[in-house]
């Protein structure tokens, strides 16, 4: 693609990452970083966005060497050729965004709870979540062009909102909270930021975008670390400002919806309310976002083979069983899986994922021409980091393990025979270009 026909900029390019990251996930997981890292809550999203940073470097590196739609999925099947691994990764890499659905449309069903009595029948839920997936999938059948265009407004509101509470809030926060004297213990604090890892997820969609930024060798290394560091800081302004301005009892008995409660010692029951509001629209938009690009996602795998051809058929230019598809698996997931669970299994997910990332950044370092040490590193840091919250889940919430590996299963079986079944060969895909465009 011609550089003048480009329509992305810099600043377009770090708000697509900052609008995949600043989506639902902070709405989300703010209230379980706290019961697990207490004062430390600050703390642990820095771990988290540590892990985020490196990732971004191997995430520079590939996508200015193929600047490609496909991203993710590109990098992988470059690195690893067509094999169980990949093609098990990439069906994974679809399962994982329907996760992160789920996970939104949890935190908007409970941020939507605070509207109702306390008393609110337990039915109340479930259908707040399957409104929350249904409404952005009519929306994203009906015209695709809404989703990106509103996308943008709703970023700025996010953002302006987040910083509307840091600066408001700041005048209230009580250090006694943050002091060490408040922290959890080490490997647990380590352990918060890596099932909070999930409010990191989204920075990865620049790749998407690389066919269509501006000055592509410059724009998408800033791109990838300007929106990294600039969440890394909100996310650790908003951790001070709630952990320090809220009693910790009142925050864990609000997790679920933490944020809002957050915005109440400045800004008073309206703050609440707005924060509450602003949720509602943050995680609707995030939803309506993910099921555009997940089914997008699966167009381009089952046009590589790996998923059912069905996927690859479109309407208007819009892929409608692929986007029925994704609501029908994320309204299961999100009305089967608590809150806790839906974070663990989608920050295990990514974390899996963006280690194989990594890994294919290292192994194709001389390519890209990347740095050995920090690839080396980033491969390191991931893989521990997937480690560390596999050892503190086990121990704390099995089920959520259970689930996780049963995904893995799923992925791996389901190339499998769909590879010996359908494709009648295991690892003959359409190969993804390994070149630049």
């Amino acid at each position: 693609m011609n550089d003048a026909t480009k329509q992305v900029g810099l600043l377009g390019a770090i708000a697509i990452g900052i609008g995949g990251m600043v989506g639902g996930g902070i709405f989300a997981v703010l209230g379980e970083a706290v019961s697990l890292a207490h004062g430390a809550t600050a703390i642990a999203f820095i771990v988290a966005g540590f892990v985020a940073l490196l990732t971004a470097y191997s995430y520079a590196k590939l996508s200015v060497a193929y600047q490609q739609s496909g991203g993710t999925v590109v990098f992988i099947d470059n690195a690893f050729g067509h094999n169980l691994l990949s093609g098990s990764i990439n069906v994974m890499l679809w399962l994982s965004y329907l996760v992160t659905i789920s996970l939104y449309a949890t935190a908007f069903a409970s941020y939507g709870e605070t509207f109702f009595a306390a008393n609110s029948p337990w039915w109340l839920k479930h259908v707040l979540i399957s409104v929350a997936i249904i409404l952005p999938t009519i929306i994203n059948l009906i015209s695709a062009s809404f989703v990106s265009k509103s996308e943008t407004f709703i970023v700025v509101i996010k953002v302006v909102l987040l910083v509307l509470i840091i600066v408001s809030g700041l005048f209230y926060v009580d250090p006694e909270k943050l002091a060490p004297n408040k922290w959890g213990e080490p490997f647990t604090i380590i352990a918060a930021g890596m099932i909070i890892f999930v409010a990191y997820e989204g920075f990865e969609l620049i790749a998407n975008a690389a066919s269509d930024i501006k000055d592509p060798n410059v724009n998408l290394p800033r791109a990838f670390y300007g929106s990294v560091i600039i969440v890394i800081l909100l996310y650790v302004l908003i951790s001070i400002v709630t952990v320090g301005t809220v009693p910790e009892a009142q925050l864990l008995q609000a997790k679920d919806y933490a944020l809002a409660v957050a915005a109440e010692p400045a800004l008073g029951k309206i703050g609440f309310t707005i924060v509450a509001i602003a949720a509602l629209l943050s995680t609707f938009s995030a939803i309506n976002a993910t099921i555009y690009g997940n089914a997008r996602l699966g167009y381009a795998l089952a046009v590589s083979g790996e998923l059912p051809s069905s996927l690859k058929k479109l309407k208007h230019n819009i892929p409608v069983d692929g986007i029925l598809a994704t609501t029908i698996f994320s309204l299961f997931i999100a009305n089967s899986i608590d809150l806790t669970e839906i974070a663990i299994i989608g920050s295990a997910g990514f974390l899996l994922i963006f280690a194989l990332v990594n890994i294919s950044a290292f192994k194709l370092r001389k390519n890209i021409k990347a740095n050995s040490i920090i690839t080396l590193i980033a491969s390191l840091i991931s893989i521990a980091a997937l480690t560390t919250l596999l050892l503190h889940t086990y121990h704390s919430n099995p089920r959520a393990i259970a689930v996780f590996f049963a995904f893995i299963a799923i992925s791996i079986i389901f190339e499998m025979i769909y590879g010996i079944l359908i494709r009648k060969h295991l690892f003959k895909r359409k190969y993804f270009c390994s070149c630049n465009e």
